[in-house]
């Protein structure tokens, strides 16, 4: 059966998912949860482009991989739609706006002593904790419909809740949970749908049972291409930097460091930004500990993922105290660039081995324990961006708790898809808050 018989969306063209992928790369606010909740919210319920369970199979994959995984799904969700060139579109329009957006506020920074206003994000804050929590509950009515799979995540929940979090912590979580699943993989197989489940799902463009597409098959000899070219386009920038800089040059450590750092860091953004934060300030001495927490404060209120703040540290770390602006881009594309090559490989080289181990349970199983521990985190990081939003130091922010709660009221109740709540959420906050 075709898709168009089955009921589900046409194939969206190439520009069409340029214009997407952008688009998200503006609004991406909210860190990885967030912007996980974004694409969740638009390709699944929305759009259809993917099915709930190909959605989630793939986020489990990127949660294992070090590096960023909002943008390593958007690669991924791009590489399925589209082949190579649509996993590496997706992955450097998700980046773009705001690496653009940190290079203007990075010479801000350092030419006018201070950031730019954050009036309009002030109500944006409140709508990207609606959109994690309704994406935590629309994922988890789904994704947590066996019992193993509630209790780890109600035990990965209590453990990120009650305990002290470590670099470590997160990577641990999933590692176990990857063991549950292999051990007792008949209590973490996905169960077949029920009849009403079945009628409530509408088919998706690329479905729990669609063929791989042909893009996705395993060939060898593009995986082997794909290899080449990345790592030979890795050493021939680190090649001209050391010709330019010297072998000790600040760029040539720059590209040294975060390419280290992309590949030794597991746990997502917040997991690689204490090991960026020890070797940017006190290693290597390119910023101060105060404008590290500056350019962190950029990057949560910036869209686009968080470990963004590379950017600015490569800014501030290669324009020096002689503030050279060309220098500072320099060093922004340097630390980015290196950043986020690891990523793209770790997609177009494992993403075609992902696709086929759908149908081995013996690894599907661990991939859907993990998926529980994932939605627990995103739970958490739900409550925890609540309580710091809502409790600040001067007391209970009653309107900022009522924005939430109507924005999360409209996204149950679909009056207002992300993309309008964020826009007008920006507004309100504007005015009111």
């Amino acid at each position: 059966m075709t898709p168009e018989q089955a009921g589900a969306p046409e194939a969206p063209r190439f520009r069409r998912a340029l214009v997407y992928w952008l688009q998200l790369g503006c609004i991406s606010f909210g860190g990885p949860a967030g912007q996980v909740a974004l694409m969740h919210q638009e390709l699944v319920e929305r759009r259809r482009w993917i099915s709930e369970g190909r959605f989630l199979h793939a986020l489990n994959y990127c949660m294992l991989l070090p590096g960023p995984e909002a943008q390593q799904l958007a690669t991924y969700l791009g590489w399925l739609l589209h082949g190579v060139r649509g996993g590496i579109a997706a992955g450097l329009l998700f980046v773009l706006p705001s690496l653009l957006l940190l290079i203007a506020l990075s010479w801000a920074y350092l030419a006018l002593g201070s950031t730019a206003s954050a009036a309009l994000l002030a109500g944006v804050k409140p709508a990207v904790i609606a959109v994690i929590a309704h994406a935590a509950w629309r994922v988890g009515s789904r994704s947590l419909r066996r019992p193993p799979a509630r209790w780890l995540a109600l035990l990965a929940f209590a453990v990120l809740s009650l305990l002290p979090v470590q670099a470590w912590t997160f990577p641990l979580l999933l590692a176990l949970a990857a063991l549950c699943g292999w051990l007792w993989r008949d209590a973490f197989a996905a169960p077949a749908a029920t009849p009403a489940l079945a009628e409530e799902r509408r088919p998706a463009l690329i479905d729990d049972h669609s063929p791989t597409p042909a893009h996705a098959e395993i060939r060898p000899h593009r995986l082997l291409a794909i290899a080449l070219l990345g790592l030979g386009l890795g050493l021939a920038v680190w090649g001209l930097l050391r010709l330019l800089d010297g072998a000790e040059g600040r760029l040539t450590d720059m590209a040294a460091f975060f390419t280290q750092a992309a590949l030794l860091t597991f746990g997502g953004a917040y997991a690689v930004l204490p090991y960026v934060f020890h070797n940017a300030v006190q290693t290597y001495g390119w910023i101060s500990a105060p404008q590290m927490l500056d350019g962190l404060a950029l990057g949560e209120s910036t869209p686009g993922p968080l470990i963004m703040v590379v950017a600015f540290i490569g800014y501030l770390g290669a324009a020096g105290v002689e503030q050279h602006w060309a220098a500072g881009i320099a060093g922004a594309l340097v630390a980015s660039f290196f950043t986020f090559l690891p990523s793209f490989l770790f997609i177009l080289l494992g993403a075609p081995w992902v696709e086929r181990s759908r149908s081995f349970s013996a690894l599907t199983a661990p991939l859907s324990a993990i998926g529980a521990v994932v939605l627990a985190a995103i739970a958490h990081l739900a409550v925890v961006l609540a309580v710091q939003q809502f409790w600040p130091a001067s007391g209970f922010d009653a309107r900022s708790a009522l924005l939430a709660s109507l924005g999360l009221l409209a996204l149950v109740r679909g009056w207002l898809g992300v993309v309008p709540l964020l826009a007008l959420s920006a507004v309100l906050g504007w005015i009111w808050l």
